[in-house]
């Protein structure tokens, strides 16, 4: 069915309830009909069996004879021949000769012999005798006419309101979508993530209203986070690309003017500008892992996060940190890359703290700690510890690029697990980490069942 959706619903509904009307009224004429030859039948049976039987039984002789009378009734003989009281009926034989016989009154259509439409029952009057009483239909069928015309009428004023109903409907039912149409159209011109729609109720447009007022706001959510991040990477970037120019600069200078720097102070250069260039490989690659989002990452497996920690600690320690570790069996489900990368930056982020990059590593239960033994953050700072390229004075000096935490905020929620940061009693700072897991493989489990 083409059309417009509002076109649809009209003529939808208009038809539903067009043969509602029409089921209706066919049913109703059909019952008026029914209950009107009911009746007819009743009062044949009951002239039937009193007045005309007996009537009958003094004046009529099988011969065929006709005896003038207001009523309409006729003996039925074995033979075939009848006797008629009043206009006679024409018999049906097949079905009028089993009345000869004691038996239930049969009812049928019939007609007189000058072609009247008449109601006819065929009762038993003796052995061998049937009688057959008739009442005219044609008051009956003027009736039903009368009543066809009324239903008609009836029904086709029903049309007219129904196509009335399914317009007003349409536009009620389909006001919302309008509306949800409208902004969609509004936000394709405009990209205005902030358009909202009004929601009222609780039912199914009610709810795609909401679920489209939470896509629009995810969307300017993400928007925005993506503005801030394109923001702290322009301003983040500056420092060493300005450092890396400089650097460079001074060493076309030197060899253009001829005038070749001392050994010392060249070698010295190089080694600022490898430094600048591993910082901003690691800027690069941090930028990476945090702007690929949510659900751009590797399918989530089963996998044991001990194993994941162990992985992490064997690669910290070739990068000089100092780490003691005591792990417990955790089984969790996510992705063992981005995991590793989380439990690897936390405890990095403590050996660069720590006196001799002494680091403390434990699992149980699926909550790991990273515990470091430097000097602990301020309570100011701890709310802000995993805000992307935010570093806290003290860690300004040294290496990094303030995403490190940040990218283990985001590996942990992708896995379903939270994080947190704070001191540690006696010195120092710790960091908890929870996922959710077991202590036995779902496949060990079941094959235990």
């Amino acid at each position: 069915m083409r059309g417009s959706l509002h076109t649809r619903l009209t003529l939808l509904v208009t038809v539903a309830v067009a043969l509602a009307i029409a089921m209706c009224a066919g049913v109703s004429w059909y019952i008026t009909q029914s209950q009107l030859m009911s009746n007819l039948d009743r009062s044949n049976l009951e002239s039937a069996r009193q007045g005309d039987k007996r009537y009958l039984e003094r004046n009529c002789t099988p011969d065929g004879s006709y005896i003038p009378y207001d009523g309409m009734a006729t003996l039925l003989f074995a033979d075939g021949t009848t006797c008629s009281l009043g206009p006679p009926i024409v018999p049906d034989l097949q079905k009028d000769l089993t009345a000869l016989k004691p038996c239930e009154p049969q009812f049928r259509t019939g007609e007189t012999r000058d072609g009247k439409p008449v109601r006819v029952v065929a009762v038993n009057f003796r052995p061998g005798v049937a009688v057959l009483e008739a009442r005219p239909t044609h008051d009956v069928q003027n009736m039903m006419r009368i009543a066809a015309i009324t239903l008609g009428g009836i029904t086709a004023l029903g049309v007219v309101g129904a196509a009335w109903a399914g317009l007003v409907i349409s536009r009620a039912a389909l006001r919302p979508v309008g509306d949800l149409t409208q902004a969609v159209e509004h936000i394709a011109q405009t990209e205005d993530l902030d358009t909202r729609i009004p929601v009222r109720g609780d039912d199914e447009i009610a709810r795609l209203s909401s679920s489209f007022n939470a896509m629009t706001a995810a969307l300017a959510g993400s928007r925005e986070r993506q503005k801030q991040l394109v923001a702290d990477a322009g301003h983040e970037l500056r420092t060493p690309l300005t450092t890396l120019r400089t650097n460079i600069d001074l060493l076309l200078r030197s060899e253009q003017t001829g005038r070749s720097l001392d050994p010392g102070a060249k070698e010295r250069l190089l080694i600022n500008v490898k430094a600048q260039f591993a910082e901003l490989s690691t800027l690069v690659a941090d930028l990476l892992q945090l702007a690929r989002g949510d659900t751009d990452h590797e399918p989530h497996v089963e996998l044991g996060f001990h194993g994941v920690v162990t992985a992490a600690v064997e690669r910290a320690r070739l990068r000089g940190a100092e780490v003691s570790t005591d792990l417990r069996p955790w089984y969790v489900v996510g992705s063992a890359t981005s995991l590793e990368r989380a439990v690897l930056n936390l405890v990095d982020n403590a050996a660069k703290f720590s006196p001799g990059g002494r680091v403390e590593v434990k699992l149980r239960d699926g909550r790991l700690t990273v515990r470091d033994h430097g000097p602990g953050l301020s309570e100011e700072e701890l709310p802000h510890v995993f805000e992307r390229f935010w570093r806290s004075p003290s860690a300004r000096s040294l290496p990094g690029s303030g995403l490190g935490l940040a990218i283990v905020a985001q590996a942990v929620a992708e896995a379903g697990g939270t994080v947190s940061l704070a001191n540690a009693p006696g010195g120092g700072a710790i960091a908890t980490l929870e996922l959710p897991g077991t202590l036995i493989r779902n496949s060990e489990m079941d094959k235990a069942r």
